[in-house]
């Protein structure tokens, strides 16, 4: 799928510089620009080097203070976007502490296409970077027999596992969405975690408002929209699919995470909103 606007349907494909790709490299770039405050609130010294190895054009001139973060069109201030992005962080790296600390030795995080997989390792390594741990990346499209894949690439299905979906589950139609953590439930052993976003209302990817507030961004090179990349329908909520299906779930909104970081909401109404509708849980399979 190429990165002029259009919806998506199934089976598209796209790569780092192009539809849900491109926000991959969005998710990065924002991590680039948070590791380098003056006071960071987080610390990702790989993010920049990717984003530049990626070479979109608008998350270039980003880190090359060529995109004014400030636009009166975009009422989200850099400090508001690193504290969203160090709060997203935190989450999840507080999430793999707890569940190292609790025992568990093998966690899912790095299941993705063939052509990221070799992009990222290829990247890493022409910087020096080496994993800190025994790392095993899955090249497979999660549209495919991705479990199979997992298994053949040592997964231990006797063993408990830390489970990651980190700015996905919006991407993916909402039958995607029950079957991927269908799957998860079938790989899993009791004491397995796992750890996701939490969708309230989709209708906040898509509400006038947000449009016109990317429109902002657009007028600078950004060429793509969100609202045509996520999936619109009835969703049953991820919480409650796996509290159905075996699971502990604990939610935390994202209000109260930003709370316990320091941080405020935005003032702006609609940035508010959405970060009510998109939270986070955990959940334990019992």
């Amino acid at each position: 799928m190429s990165s002029d606007g259009a919806a998506r349907t199934e089976g598209d494909s796209w790569d780092l510089a192009s539809s849900v790709g491109a926000t991959a490299t969005m998710v990065a770039a924002s991590r680039a620009l948070a590791s380098r405050e003056p006071d960071p609130l987080l610390d990702d010294r790989f993010a920049e080097p990717l984003v530049r190895a990626v070479g979109h054009p608008f998350f270039t001139r980003m880190l090359d203070g060529d995109i004014p973060l400030d636009d009166a069109d975009v009422p989200l201030t850099v400090r508001q976007r690193c504290e969203q992005m160090a709060v997203r962080t935190r989450f999840f790296d507080n999430f793999f502490l707890a569940a190292t600390e609790s025992g568990i030795r093998q966690v899912v995080f790095e299941v993705d296409q063939p052509e990221v997989i070799v992009f990222k390792g290829t990247t890493l390594a022409q910087i020096g970077a080496e994993p800190a741990a025994e790392r095993r990346a899955v090249g497979v499209d999660l549209r495919d027999d991705w479990p199979t894949a997992l298994r053949d690439n040592f997964f231990d299905t006797s063993a408990p596992t830390a489970w990651i979906a980190e700015g996905l589950l919006p991407y993916l139609p909402p039958d995607a969405q029950d079957r991927l953590l269908d799957n998860i439930t079938a790989l899993s052993v009791p004491g397995s975690r796992l750890a996701t976003e939490n969708i309230t209302d989709m209708g906040v990817f898509t509400d006038e408002r947000a449009r016109a507030l990317r429109s902002g961004w657009q007028k600078h090179g950004l060429d793509f929209d969100v609202a045509d990349l996520v999936w619109i329908g009835d969703r049953r909520q991820a919480g409650e699919h796996l509290a159905d299906t075996g699971w502990t779930v604990t939610q935390h909104p994202t209000e109260d995470l930003c709370a316990e970081n320091g941080f405020a909401l935005p003032e702006h109404e609609l940035l508010a909103e959405f970060r009510r509708a998109i939270s986070y849980l955990s959940a334990e399979l019992g």
